[in-house]
């Protein structure tokens, strides 16, 4: 009888927790209507995120999945999700589109980009501009073709006595005939010019060589903004999820205070539910940007939904001599500035040879109809023509300290761009390495979780949601800045 007594007495209060607790849920779903609020904008009623621990617990798959209790480590690929077998993407039942990040490289660099097609036209006017000065090394073979009708005489009519016969007569002189047909056919081949084309190729073979080595780089940029922002998404999906978990825990312990019937301050959890429904607004506007982001590189609606595949880690082992080896002998920059030491050294010789006559080998035929009435009907020559100048008042010899001067420019431009190579390809090599070891331990640690995670009770299922999202989105940024590090220095070895 006690004991039912108690009971009765009892039903009251938790009638009343009961009734604190279903307005805290109302509130917290008015919350989840409204979880896009901007940061700043305050309320007098605390808003609760958009966000429920139970559905986050499936949400929150591992990136590394092996078999229960043995969580791969180290290297282990990725198999949260399944890749795709094709190259092109594939939309899931719910119409979200499944993408690696060698299928957003693909598709955001196809082989019409305006970019990749300057680049290839730059190497083509170049090669046609060395293979034009080439032609010129063999005789230029030209002709002549005149048809012409005077309606005078073309000449002088001379009126000669005649003293035995008598009287007069009128002789005419022609320059010209008056109907007259020339068919010319001549050959010039340069003797001296050609050591002056010699140079003139070394320097357009020097401009071919530059546009082939700068006409990868817009391909290799475009993978590379597509791989950053492919990694930046990744990591503010899982900053996100982060936000969501430790939202839930604050909506938790407003709903434990709000029940509770000892007298709590409730300032400390508005601020914190407002805090943290800014922070989940903030995550997810951030996502929603940086998705849009890559949909526009791939060429898709902005608001398509993406399910980005973890892409497998990639360890390089390259040493600092190797790195600096190759950089040095096809880095671009390189590569320019020893094209430019062959171009000076060529313009000035091409300065000195102004010195030289110019000699040409020409002959010829002519078929001459009435053109010049005293000459023969058709005729050939063969010869030389030579031409010199005299006197330039100095012009020559200025111009030729001018390009030396250019020269020996160039070459201390070279030994400073080799100088810069090595320094930066240095410092990418250190960077690297750091990148490297931040993501072996970001990967260590996220082993470690994972074996955690294969024992944890229903009561902890959210810190471990909590740590497993905050550690892949640092995994996933040490991953990124290696990958841009290694980017970097392939770049500088001429690798792209």
């Amino acid at each position: 009888m006690k004991g039912s007594k108690a009971r009765i007495f009892h039903a009251p209060g938790c009638w009343w927790y009961s009734t604190i607790t279903l307005v805290g849920c109302f509130v917290f779903s008015v919350a989840v209507a409204g979880q896009n609020l901007p940061t700043g904008v305050s309320s007098s009623v605390p808003q609760l995120p958009a966000t429920v621990g139970v559905r986050l617990k499936g949400q929150l798959s591992p990136v590394y999945e092996g078999k229960a209790g043995n969580p791969k480590q180290g290297n282990a690929s990725p198999t949260a999700t399944p890749r795709a077998a094709s190259s092109e993407p594939v939309t899931t039942q719910s119409g979200v589109r499944l993408i690696t990040l060698e299928n957003a490289q693909e598709k955001a660099a196809p082989a019409d980009n305006p970019m990749v097609r300057l680049g290839q036209l730059q190497v083509e006017v170049a090669r046609q501009t060395r293979l034009g000065t080439k032609s010129s090394f063999f005789p230029q073979i030209g002709s002549t073709f005149e048809n012409l009708h005077f309606n005078k005489f073309m000449g002088q009519l001379l009126e000669i006595h005649r003293p035995i016969q008598g009287g007069t007569t009128t002789v005419g002189l022609p320059l010209l005939g008056k109907d007259q047909t020339l068919v010319a056919v001549t050959a010039t081949q340069p003797i001296t010019p050609l050591f002056q084309l010699r140079e003139l190729y070394k320097i357009n073979l020097a401009d071919e060589r530059i546009a082939r080595a700068k006409a990868g780089m817009p391909v290799s940029e475009t993978a590379s903004k597509v791989e950053k922002s492919y990694y930046e998404l990744l990591v503010a999906q899982r900053q996100l999820d982060f936000v969501k978990v430790k939202a839930t825990e604050t909506a938790n312990k407003w709903l434990v205070a709000s029940s509770s019937t000892m007298p709590v301050a409730s300032g400390s959890h508005d601020e914190d539910l407002i805090e943290a429904s800014n922070a989940v607004a903030i995550a997810t506007t951030r996502v929603k940007e940086l998705t849009a982001s890559l949909n526009d590189m791939l060429g898709w609606p902005p608001d398509t939904e993406l399910q980005l595949v973890p892409p497998d880690p990639r360890f390089e082992d390259i040493s600092l001599r190797e790195a600096t080896d190759k950089a040095l002998a096809a880095n671009p920059e390189v590569i320019e500035a020893e094209q430019n030491v062959v171009k000076a050294r060529a313009a000035s010789t091409l300065q000195k040879l102004a010195y030289v006559p110019v000699v040409a080998a020409m002959g010829g035929y002519a078929y001459n109809s009435d053109v010049l009435p005293l000459l023969p009907r058709d005729f050939s020559f063969i010869g030389l023509v030579a031409t010199y100048n005299l006197f330039d008042f100095g012009k020559r010899e200025h111009t030729i300290k001018g390009a030396n001067a250019q020269a020996e420019m160039a070459e201390i431009a070279l030994q400073l761009t080799k100088a810069k190579v090595a320094a930066s390809v240095k410092n990418s090599h250190f960077e690297l390495e750091r990148s490297r070891q931040l993501s072996e331990l970001t990967r260590r640690l996220d082993s470690a979780i994972q074996v955690q995670r294969a024992s944890y009770d229903e009561n902890s299922a959210e810190i471990i949601a909590a740590k497993k999202a905050k550690v892949e989105a640092e995994m996933f940024q040490a991953d990124l800045d290696y990958r841009q590090a290694l980017a970097r220095l392939k770049t500088l070895m001429g690798e792209r």
